[in-house]
């Protein structure tokens, strides 16, 4: 909405500021933090007062229990706020007339109401787990193919992958790349998803992959930036800076009362939609290799997970105590402040890595 004020520039010099992506940004960051920290407390209350509590309780591995027990009843679902915040953000400060903000918001909304039946069919006792594995698979492709369907017809995109590291290399898959853009639909969602499983872990990671995709986007989005650093330049890239920063403020302000001990929980409502978003903007920018260091925390707790399941299957042993990764930790007795840290400093560094091989090309 605001953007669309700089149109009177001419009558307002003042307006003209709203031209600017940096400034927008900024205030889609503060405009999201502003609201999560200022509805929080409204919606936890409500969680409360309806019983959408955490069932801390797991039946599929009860040695857990002994971590759980001390968050049974923590009101959960609070991606509808971090969700909700988001929206409402970028609807105030991006240009509503980019198609990579428009499918960007399709896809957080999407993949929110997915996890929000999720969710609900847990807590309602529906089903064993909530919805299916083959249910949520099944509309996570149905949108991934969508998304990379639109990259593989659309003649700005391409269906090339930038390679980190090398210079002017370049892998077009082609038609492939369709499958391949669900893929990573249904990657970071999951690995978002599985990462959600201590105070603060999950949306502490998002928050830090949020700021170095924004630096991202903002670079690729320039034609200057993206030439001097040997970048494809993405036009209209640029406006997904504003995404991100709304995502970074919503982590902030979630982080608020999420980080431990806890006050709610994301639930599948929050991790889904996030993870998804940003692998969605990944494909965009065409830093979908690159996404793999950036959210090398996401990436170590599926294939944690990957490798239990494969080692189990096929040899009748586990490699981790327990998985997802940071469940491994617990076992062996680290505290939960502890593993939450630590895994917040490798993701920073990564991130930072990630950054730094925009110049080793």
């Amino acid at each position: 909405m605001f953007y669309f004020l700089s149109q009177f520039k001419d009558q307002f010099s003042e307006l003209n500021i709203f031209r600017y992506i940096t400034f927008r940004s900024a205030g889609a960051a503060i405009t999201t933090f502003l609201l999560s920290v200022f509805i929080g407390p409204i919606v936890i209350a409500y969680l409360r007062k309806i019983k959408v509590q955490e069932v801390a309780k797991r039946h599929d591995c009860p040695d857990l229990d002994k971590f759980t027990h001390s968050k049974q009843g923590t009101p959960t679902m609070g991606g509808t706020f971090i969700i909700g915040s988001i929206i409402i953000s970028v609807l105030l400060w991006a240009d509503l007339s980019n198609r990579y903000i428009i499918l960007t918001l399709l896809t957080s909304i999407w993949l929110a109401i997915l996890g929000f039946f999720d969710d609900y069919f847990k807590l309602k006792g529906i089903g064993k787990r909530g919805l299916t594995k083959k249910t949520k698979l099944v509309w996570q492709v149905m949108l991934g193919c969508f998304i990379g369907s639109y990259v593989y017809f659309n003649p700005d995109s391409t269906t090339k992958l930038d390679v980190p590291f090398l210079k002017d290399v370049f892998l077009d898959l082609g038609l492939f790349y369709i499958p391949f853009a669900a893929l990573i639909v249904i990657g970071t969602s999951n690995a978002v998803n599985l990462t959600d499983g201590l105070d603060g872990l999950a949306i502490g990671c998002v928050l830090i992959v949020s700021i170095a995709l924004s630096v991202l986007c903002y670079i690729t989005g320039n034609a200057n930036f993206a030439e001097y650093l040997f970048l494809p330049f993405v036009k209209g890239g640029g406006e997904l800076t504003v995404f991100c920063a709304a995502m970074l403020g919503a982590s902030l302000g979630f982080l608020w009362f999420n980080c431990y001990p806890a006050n709610i929980f994301m639930g599948d409502t929050g991790s889904l939609s996030l993870g998804g978003t940003l692998g969605v903007i990944a494909i965009f920018i065409k830093k979908e290799l690159l996404l793999v260091i950036i959210g090398g925390v996401f990436v170590m707790e599926a294939v944690s997970v990957i490798l239990q399941v494969a080692s189990f299957k096929l040899w009748g042993k586990r490699i981790f105590k327990i998985s997802p990764l940071h469940h491994h930790f617990q076992m062996s007795n680290w505290s939960e402040s502890k593993i939450i840290i630590r895994f917040w400093i490798i993701g920073i560094i990564l991130a930072l890595v990630a950054l730094a091989t925009l110049k080793i090309r």
